[in-house]
């Protein structure tokens, strides 16, 4: 195992998911030194997933959003900078500067400043709803909870979770996705499908090949006509915040360009969650993964290399999604020329997917609604298997 000398102090900017395990990692591994994070928040660093599943729902209250509390960074001796801008990085004098005029000095600088939704170059945009942060889902709750028709600009990830919150509440919906199907480059003809199907059996009005060219402040105009609404949500993906590591000049491309150990172009920064541009040697290609899962690992990875540990991102994206009677798991890394196998029963909302490419690799897999089988699943990612063999676990 690579040793060397350890850091006297660590600041990290960002006060996401990444941040949180960075933090944890770094005392776990026995770092006594000083750990700064600089966030733009308010709050302690939390999981974003329950923005637009538990916690708009209803269902979860948001401190269940929170690994740690406030109580527990003072007694690991971890300063925590909430509603703090980091302004300006000098690598030669290795500081930061912050909007409160502080400077702080660092030995390794972890940067872990996320994303931030796209804003579409629209009229009216910047009216709409967008969620990323805490206020962002406290604001659209309120709005779902007083009533109003709600329509959605994009049929991803996020806006079909939206959507299917926004259906809970009883609230009449929209989807608008530029697309044929939603989630088709990712998913595939059949099982994009289905997610179809499902928000329309579910009463969602899902109109696809269809573009979006304004928001008012009574609905959206569309290529198929105006959709009237009294709530707008915007969800056409995030963009990663690299502009103090551009002004810093980091390399960047699709985000922070990091290698196998999250280093950066410069060797005493770091670079991890949705920010981060990594080297996945055991895919064999650079990936920007924006899931929670990778926030986690990518920040405990970040602590552990900090720490002195020769570790690498050695690991295949997950992540997970709950809308209606759809819950689902996903690990690994499809293209969307992979063949797409379902084993199981569509039809009763339980199956497995496989992405298999030149017929036999399998680069990704989906469980819906079959449980405890992920692990498996893992397992068979990135390996030849017949796929007359594939089965839906059970």
């Amino acid at each position: 195992m690579e040793t060397r000398e350890t850091p006297e102090s660590v600041v990290v900017i960002g006060a996401g998911l990444a941040a949180a395990h960075a933090a944890e990692t770094l005392r776990e591994s026995g770092f006594d030194g000083g750990i700064t994070i600089v966030g733009r928040e308010p709050h302690p660093p939390y999981e974003r997933p329950p923005l637009t599943k538990g916690f708009l729902t209803g269902a979860d209250p948001i401190e269940s959003a929170f690994p740690h509390d406030s109580d527990w960074y003072d007694a690991q001796k971890i300063r925590l900078l909430g509603d703090t801008h980091a302004v300006a990085i000098d690598r030669d004098a290795r500081t930061v500067a912050l909007d409160t005029g502080e400077t702080l000095a660092y030995d390794h600088l972890l940067l872990a400043t996320g994303a931030s939704p796209r804003v579409p170059d629209l009229p009216g945009a910047d009216t709409a709803f967008y969620v990323r942060t805490i206020a962002d889902s406290e604001r659209l709750k309120e709005a779902f909870q007083a009533g109003g028709r709600v329509a959605i600009v994009g049929g991803g990830w996020i806006g079909l979770e939206v959507a299917a919150a926004a259906r809970g509440y009883g609230r009449d919906v929209t989807v608008l996705e530029q697309f044929d199907l939603p989630l088709g480059h990712i998913l595939g003809p059949d099982v994009a499908a289905y997610l179809r199907d499902l928000h329309v059996r579910n009463g969602v009005d899902l109109r696809t090949g269809v573009s979006v060219s304004a928001i008012t402040a009574d609905g959206v105009e569309t290529s198929a006509g105006r959709v009237p609404a009294d709530i707008v949500v915007v969800a056409v993906g995030v963009a990663p915040d690299t502009a103090l590591a551009t002004a810093a000049g980091l390399e960047v491309d699709n985000g922070i360009v990091v290698d196998e150990h999250l280093r950066t172009s410069d060797p005493n920064i770091y670079a991890a969650g949705d920010v981060a541009n990594a080297l996945n040697p055991t895919l064999g290609k650079r990936l920007r993964v924006e899931h929670w899962d990778n926030a986690i690992r990518q920040g405990k990875l970040a602590g552990r290399v900090i720490a002195g540990e020769d570790a690498t991102y050695n690991w295949q994206p997950y992540f997970f999604t709950d809308q209606f009677e759809f819950s689902m798991e996903y690990v690994g890394h499809s293209s969307p020329g992979d063949q797409v196998v379902v084993k199981g029963a569509p039809e009763d909302d339980e199956f497995v997917a496989y992405w298999l490419a030149d017929g036999r690799r399998v680069t990704a897999a989906m469980n819906v609604n079959i449980w405890d089988v992920n692990d498996r699943l893992r397992e068979i990612v990135g390996n030849d298997v017949d796929p007359a063999r594939l089965t839906d676990m059970r």
